[in-house]
């Protein structure tokens, strides 16, 4: 055998040996990692206690439900199983458990449900305009000629008794002069019939005492304002005859003003005549104004859907100018409600939802009616009762996993009171609050001119209400403005608590 045959001898040999090397190698990989593949689904088994999935679904679509493992149809990933205890306890127990390591972490913070006084924080913006009940007319009280003007033009400022006309009145004089000589004679009745004569001619009673104490006619008389303010209109100037009763000038009062503040059509129905309030002027910034609600015009804006709402405020020194700018909130004596707080809503575009704490480690989210809102709280319509337990922060996290649970929410009106274990076991009854009028009390029975109930769909109305105990209307009477709460029974609407509020 050649050298050159030997040598390719000893390389078939080789590869062969290498053959045998790689062949016998991928075995034991693939033994290596065949058997934890293998194992993987017992240790899950293990891992969940031996629980039998009641299905599988793909966390992207819950809705999907499947009755075997597998592939998503929806999304490249492995279906996940579902298990009867992932959402409570049990089907009696709606909600999704979370552990309470995990709840520290992710820095949930629940509050409970409270009844407690709820303010106004209602604002809104306006103008200044002059009062209007505050104006005086000038007018001329016999025909006569303008001998003289005092330089006053529409706009001054002036104070009571400004003069602003002297006008010559030729029928004063002969009057005037008839009356002095009657005066003369001493005949007493026939001087009082004459004195009373120029009266109803018209003659202040100052022209009157000046002709008296000067024994001599003046026909001349000086027209001037009876109050102070500033002259809107002026119609008097020299050398002009006037006829008796024609207006000569009009003089708008300043000691108070009007704001005119123009405010939503759906907040209106929380402000009343009465009610304070307090206005911050763009032309002093840092100052506060305070007022009052004076009137609420009947008509609505049709573009803005705005009403008009009038606060007449004191001006002190003239320092509020007609057609300055203001911002102006309302006050009001606080309402009891039941209140959460602002942050713990969790509005969705179609419904207002909060995430209730259950117990042992339970979350649900529940569906509310929501109402006024002042500072940091809301007041809670219906849906929630008092004591319950909802959570303030990272509550878009527990809903989230809700909806990927498809936990349904808790609907308005199967709110129950959570303060006791025994409250908690037992439904009450859901309240519905709203305000309104007493005109009625008997001894069992209450009548009531009382404001729309949104939760239910009530207008407002005039209606009797069952009292559920005579204790409940102790204390008020006939035409008190009440806030109260009532529920639904078999038996019909029966108020449960009333509470006297301000306002008429």
């Amino acid at each position: 055998m050649t050298e050159a045959t030997s040598s390719r001898s000893r390389l078939a040999a080789a590869g062969a040996l290498i053959a045998l090397v790689a062949g016998v190698g991928g075995y034991g990989i693939a033994q290596l990692v065949g058997h934890p593949t293998g194992a993987l689904p017992a240790a899950q088994g293990a891992a969940n206690g031996g629980r039998k999935p009641l299905y599988w679904l793909d966390p992207m679509v819950p809705a999907q439900h499947f009755d075997k493992p597998g592939k998503s149809p929806f999304m490249d990933m492995q279906l996940i199983p579902k298990y009867a205890d992932d959402a409570g306890s049990g089907n009696d127990a709606p909600g999704i458990r979370i552990d309470p390591a995990a709840t520290q972490s992710l820095g949930l913070r629940t509050v409970a449900v409270r009844r407690g006084p709820l303010s106004s924080s209602l604002t809104a913006t306006g103008t200044i305009n002059f009062n209007q009940r505050d104006v005086a007319v000038v007018q001329a009280r016999a025909a006569g000629f303008v001998q003289r003007v005092y330089g006053r033009a529409p706009g001054d400022v002036i104070g009571a008794g400004a003069p602003l006309a002297d006008l010559l009145v030729p029928d004063w004089a002969g009057a005037q002069a008839e009356y002095l000589a009657v005066r003369r004679t001493g005949n007493t009745v026939l001087a009082q019939a004459a004195r009373q004569r120029l009266a109803l001619l018209g003659m202040p009673p100052g022209t009157i005492a000046a002709v008296e104490r000067g024994d001599r006619p003046h026909n001349v008389v000086t027209i001037s304002t009876p109050t102070g303010g500033t002259i809107k209109t002026l119609g008097v100037r020299a050398g002009m005859s006037v006829m008796a009763g024609q207006s000569l000038a009009e003089i708008n009062g300043l000691g108070t003003v009007w704001l005119n503040a123009a405010v939503p059509e759906a907040v209106a129905g929380q402000l009343r005549p009465g009610q304070s309030a307090r206005a911050v002027l763009a032309a002093y910034p840092g100052e506060t104004f305070n007022g009052r609600v004076t009137a609420i015009l009947p008509d609505v804006q049709a573009e803005s859907r705005t009403l008009t709402v009038r606060i007449e405020l004191p001006n002190r020194g003239g320092r509020l100018k007609p057609g300055m700018f203001a911002t102006v909130s309302f006050g009001g004596n606080a309402t009891p409600a039941l209140l959460v707080p602002s942050e713990a809503l969790i509005r969705t575009g179609k419904r207002t939802l909060v995430m209730l704490a259950l117990d042992k480690g339970r979350y649900r989210p529940a569906e509310v009616q929501t109402g006024r809102e002042s500072g940091d709280d809301t007041e809670i319509l219906a849906g929630l009762s008092e004591g319950e337990k909802i959570i303030a922060s990272g509550q878009f996290l527990i809903d989230s996993e809700a909806s990927l649970s498809g936990v349904a929410a808790r609907p308005i009106g199967s709110a129950t009171s959570a303060t006791t274990p025994e409250a908690s076991a037992k439904p009450s009854p859901a309240l519905y609050e709203t305000t309104g009028r007493i005109e009625q009390i008997t001894g069992n029975s209450v009548t009531l001119s009382h404001e729309p109930v949104p939760a239910i769909g009530w207008p407002a109305m005039t209606m009797t209400f069952a009292l559920a105990k005579p204790s409940i209307a102790q204390g008020l009477k006939t035409g008190d403005r009440v806030r109260f709460g009532f529920d639904q029974p078999p038996a019909g609407p029966t108020v449960r608590r009333m509470a006297k509020v301000a306002g008429r």
